[in-house]
């Protein structure tokens, strides 16, 4: 200790608070920054006519609303198809979010462990695996489905910010041919 006295002046206070502030800032640096997901905070509804694999044309309306959670975010959808014979069907999903660690990608937290802690599906079980990325003004979820004899199917859902709402793109695709795509604008209310 007199030897690191004699070498920095008599006091160890300085250079000590200087190297504490210095490794703050290199944590600070080294850390993955998060995407922002208030951008897309909010309630959006549209309809659509889905275009199927054999050219029939089916309209829907669809709607998602985005909300910040503590660790993340949560997205929930509902889309409402009408059929030529008359039904009409509804499915609902919402999914939280939380970081993966990996700066805008983010993991799906669908279920509890036994520990209580959020955690992914199983897609070697028939479960979805899902999970998000913000890449600029893109908010996508993916969800990857393994089928039992090995293939599998995507569906990615892009959601942009444009003045009004969202432009929503999505796409189903199986064993990579495109079963269904989307397209339609979302107005924020």
């Amino acid at each position: 200790m007199i030897v690191s006295r004699a070498l920095f002046g008599g006091s160890m206070r300085p250079v000590m608070a200087a190297l504490f502030v210095l490794g703050f800032a290199v944590l600070a640096l080294a850390a993955p920054v998060r995407a922002d997901v208030a951008p897309f905070v909010g309630y959006y509804s549209g309809n659509a006519e889905v275009i199927q694999s054999d050219g029939t044309k089916i309209p829907r309306d669809m709607s998602v609303k985005i909300n910040e959670t503590k660790q993340g975010f949560t997205v929930t959808w509902t889309s409402v198809t009408y059929r030529a014979s008359g039904k009409v069907s509804k499915k609902s999903y919402t999914i939280d979010f939380v970081p993966s660690g990996r700066g805008d990608v983010y993991a799906a937290a669908q279920r509890k462990n036994v520990f209580g802690h959020e955690v992914q599906l199983d897609p070697m079980k028939g479960e979805p695996y899902v999970w998000a990325r913000i890449d600029g003004e893109t908010l996508t979820v993916y969800s990857l489905f393994v089928d039992t004899d090995g293939g599998y199917s995507l569906q990615q859902y892009d959601r942009t910010l444009a003045e009004g709402g969202l432009n929503l793109h999505f796409q189903n695709i199986q064993d990579g041919e495109i079963l269904r795509a989307v397209e339609t604008f979302l107005t924020r209310e």
